[in-house]
């Protein structure tokens, strides 16, 4: 009789253990489904195999940005749109496009590129810490960014979106130096644009010397300064709703700097497969005018970084 009343009086507080246990695996389940971070977990924010905690995902940490007509989220491709990070920026589509070079077109696929380009606010929230700034503030551009920190924070909110990273290499050394780099252009990731697709999406439809035509360049443009990058999305944008292509920070972009080709290709060209600069584009908050035309290249060791020089995204299921 008293081996059975133990048993008895243990049942209860069995059955509620196990109660308590279920319940709490149903939330985690629940939390999962819904797309949200467990509290706890644990992601690179720089891709470098060091474990860091996940930022806030609430809405302070996301800039506020206006709505632009020109923005796709139709495709089922793009369903990632609702992370958290990669909901961060305000992206237009890029339609299909070709571009001359010399006696040849080369053909660029459609893909999303940021309105803007990437703020000091969002580049320390992905990366934990900030290049020094010739003038901070959160929605400035980021500047002083080599083209390795910028491989390395598409590669870091490339994961936070559940996507693939486009930036392959065996290890990191020095100054973010990226050994062994290549870049995957099939995966389904968040990468700098390619040269073509920056001019193309500069141009924004047009074929003029500058995407305003004839209109006030300062309407659109923040250059001839000498106080360093400004607030995003201060001035006009262009036809595809695609802020500050000229002047505020020049911006990295995939490409190693060479010669165009002179050959035709039917294959979509992404660049020399190797070199010793990177190209720039779009000229910065201290340039001239002229230095600000779609076509204008300069060129960059990937491992320097300049207090003119930022970055803008774009998304691309590959090609």
């Amino acid at each position: 009789m008293r081996q059975n009343k133990i048993k008895f009086t243990y049942l209860p507080l069995a059955f509620f253990s196990l109660l308590f246990s279920l319940c709490v695996l149903a939330s985690l389940v629940a939390c999962t489904a819904n797309g949200e971070p467990v509290e706890g977990e644990y992601i690179s924010p720089i891709d470098d195999g060091k474990t860091k905690p996940v930022p806030n995902s609430d809405s302070s940490t996301k800039p506020s940005s206006s709505t632009n007509s020109d923005v796709d989220s139709s495709s089922s491709t793009d369903s990632v749109i609702d992370s958290t990070f990669f909901s961060m920026f305000e992206w237009v589509r890029v339609p299909n496009a070709s571009i001359p070079r010399g006696i040849n077109y080369f053909k660029v696929n459609s893909f999303k590129m940021t309105t803007t380009e990437v703020t000091q606010k969002i580049y320390k929230l992905i990366m934990r810490d900030l290049p020094k700034q010739f003038k901070e503030g959160e929605d400035r551009a980021v500047s002083n960014v080599s083209w390795f920190q910028a491989a390395l924070f598409c590669n870091a909110i490339s994961r936070y979106s559940g996507l693939d990273t486009a930036y392959v290499y065996k290890s990191i050394s020095g100054d973010f130096n990226l050994v062994d780099l290549t870049i995957d252009y099939s995966a389904n990731a968040i990468r700098l644009p390619t040269e073509n697709e920056w001019e193309i999406a500069a141009r924004g439809g047009t074929n003029t010397t500058y995407y305003w035509d004839a209109d006030i360049a300062t309407k659109y443009a923040y250059y001839g300064q000498t106080t360093g990058p400004d607030t995003v999305a201060k001035r006009l944008p262009n036809d595809f709703g695609l802020y500050d292509m000229a002047g505020n920070v020049a911006e990295w972009v995939n490409d190693w700097y060479d010669e165009y080709p002179k050959t035709v290709s039917d294959s979509i060209y992404v660049g020399p497969g190797k070199g010793t600069y990177r190209v720039v584009r779009g000229g910065g908050w201290s340039d001239k005018v002229t230095v600000l035309a779609p076509k204008e290249r300069e060129k960059l060791a990937p491992a320097d970084a300049k207090t003119t020089l930022g970055f803008r995204l774009v998304y691309s299921t590959g090609f």
